[in-house]
């Protein structure tokens, strides 16, 4: 199975959930615009790393919670 590269996210616009407050609770950020894969990263460590999941991943994973 062959790795897609690993999009650029120095430019990325990050956007937490509408359901966050500014209290600087535990928080992930995901930022749009990136076709195929959505990058998530927490809201505490901005410069820290960031996962890059398949678009398909991140729908299921948002599907499940939903659902609970």
């Amino acid at each position: 199975m062959q790795r897609a590269s690993r999009p650029d996210l120095t430019a990325a616009a990050w956007r937490s959930s509408s359901y966050s407050n500014e209290e600087g609770g535990n928080c992930v950020q995901v930022a749009d615009g990136f076709p195929g894969v959505v990058p998530v990263r927490d809201s505490k460590n901005p410069d820290g790393p960031a996962l890059v999941l398949p678009a398909t991943a991140w729908t299921a994973f948002i599907s499940g919670i939903v659902t609970r």
